[in-house]
């Protein structure tokens, strides 16, 4: 790609995208000169567009003139009347799914085999589950003391982690929707990371009871302790310290093995986008998603707002009609959540987001959409439900970062890849997360913080192709444990914060 002014992304498009700041008077191509200063990332007309005329960026309405608009403005959003979204009703399924995927460059990684069954673990982890908030603060001290006293033992273990969480109590745990943050929290607790060893700590009068956390072969004194039950907090605490040590002799005894793709989860997501990030870090990741699909491997996408307004593209590549009528499913249940909450899908962008050149969430769908690559959809889930199969898989989850992470820890990933335009030294706890920015501004400002930088993309020094080829050996090397990702090694952990719908009471 030659170094240009702007970038267009479909011989249809009427508007570009500035890749540097573009002055007024400048001339953008031949024949379009700039009628204002052209902010980097943001867009501009290429030709005059009328009042009510489609404006059109990847070949797609992305809403419609407010006022004519003259060719060389900067359009920002401002400008723009959103259009209504694709219906739910009679989409067409399975008309794109024979594409072509590029070779995966190896077919084999390091992990950890998972006593379970199913997906490998990336690292070997003593996870702590909870069932309600109460208990997070003797949890969170018993740790500090495990880290200190316990953990220096067992060279083999990487960390000791807290599931705290905000649910358990205070909760109509009967609810219809109390079925998801349920399922979340008892999906966690297989997690593949946690080697099979289970430990949680309960107060002994949440709703979140125990039994409906474990299963019932997991319910005694070897994995599970209940704090009233304790002579007091010194009680608790060497309780706390006595039951992990056992765990971690057990964790210290796993040892990496060479297993197949097909035992890799990998999950994508973007945040703190830009204009760029669908022209770039999407464009690379969804190319890694392809050669992981290609090479057996399970790849999940997600962020329900982020896909709505191209669902209608997304359901051609749905497998079944079974696949695609639960892809519509999760659509209309997400409709209706927005819809009781009295907002639409017009509350995402963010302020940054539309810095960052997005003009609203018609436009920053069709960049999300990018990361999932060209693969056939294989399954559809639900919040934290788990997969049933491999390949590439639409996990229905909220948008937000901090929420979409553990609806996706839940589903079983060991590896999370991270897009963004932005920034944002998010991390995850339970799993190692790989950054990829969609400008080299972004990774000279954070160079300590960005693993991969697409931007090189746009200054015209390299493909997708190939930053995607790096992305590829970037997630099995850290899979596989031979290096950790920046966040990882900064240890950056996000709050473990679930998706709750249900009342709260």
């Amino acid at each position: 790609m030659k170094k240009e002014l702007c970038i267009k992304i479909n011989e249809n498009d009427n508007v570009a995208v500035a890749i540097k700041d573009i002055d007024k008077g400048q001339e953008i191509i031949k024949g379009v000169v700039a009628k204002d200063m052209i902010p980097q990332a943001h867009k501009v007309a290429l030709e005059d567009i009328k009042k009510n005329d489609d404006i059109v960026r990847y070949g797609v309405t992305l809403g419609y003139a407010i006022d004519d608009i003259i060719k060389g403005q900067w359009i920002n959003e401002e400008m723009l009347r959103l259009p209504i979204s694709p219906s739910l009703n009679n989409l067409t399924f399975g008309r794109d799914t024979e594409n072509i995927l590029p070779q995966a460059l190896v077919k084999k990684w390091l992990g950890y085999k998972n006593p379970n069954g199913g997906y490998g673990g990336t690292r070997n982890i003593l996870g702590i589950n909870t069932t309600v908030q109460c208990v997070a603060g003797v949890v969170n001290k018993a740790i500090e003391k495990m880290k200190r006293e316990l953990l220096p033992k067992y060279k083999n273990v990487d960390d000791i982690v807290a599931i705290n969480h905000a649910y358990g109590c205070g909760v109509a745990i009967n609810s219809p929707d109390a079925e998801i943050p349920i399922r979340i929290l008892r999906n966690i607790l297989k997690h593949p990371n946690f080697g099979g060893q289970v430990m949680v700590v309960g107060l002994g009068c949440e709703k979140l009871t125990v039994e409906m956390l474990c299963e019932d072969k997991d319910i005694n004194s070897e994995n599970v302790i209940i704090l009233q039950e304790k002579n007091g907090y010194r009680d608790m605490i060497s309780s706390l310290m006595e039951m992990a040590e056992k765990k971690l002799e057990v964790l210290n005894e796993r040892k990496r093995e060479e297993l197949p793709l097909s035992e890799l989860l990998v999950g994508m997501q973007c945040g703190g986008s830009d204009a760029f990030s669908g022209v770039t870090a999407n464009p690379v990741a969804g190319y890694a998603t392809d050669m992981l699909v290609q090479g057996g491997a399970t790849v999940l996408f997600s962020e329900v707002t982020e896909v709505r307004d191209g669902v209608n593209i997304v359901a051609q590549r749905c497998t079944s009609d079974k696949v695609g009528n639960k892809l519509a499913s999760e659509m209309k249940w997400y409709d209706n959540y927005l819809e009781n909450g009295k907002v639409d899908r017009s509350a995402n962008p963010t302020p940054g987001n539309k810095k960052g050149g997005l003009s609203n969430i018609v436009e920053k769908a069709m960049g999300s959409i990018a990361k999932s690559g060209r693969a056939p959809i294989a399954e559809v889930l639900s919040p934290g439900e788990k997969p049933t199969t491999n390949g590439l898989i639409y996990a229905a989850t909220p948008a937000s970062d901090i929420v979409c992470g553990p609806c996706q820890l839940a589903s079983g990933i060991g590896l999370q890849v991270f897009m963004t335009g932005r920034g944002t030294p998010y991390g995850l706890a339970l799993a190692p997360v790989i950054k990829v920015c969609s400008r080299s501004e972004m990774k000279d400002k954070w160079s300590d913080l960005i693993d991969i930088n697409a931007g090189v993309i746009l200054d015209g020094q390299t493909t997708i192709k190939e930053v995607g080829e790096t992305l590829f050996n970037e997630i099995v090397q850290v899979a596989s444990g031979n290096k950790k990702s920046l966040a990882e090694e900064h240890e950056l952990h996000n709050d473990f914060c679930i998706f709750n719908p249900a009342p709260i009471t």
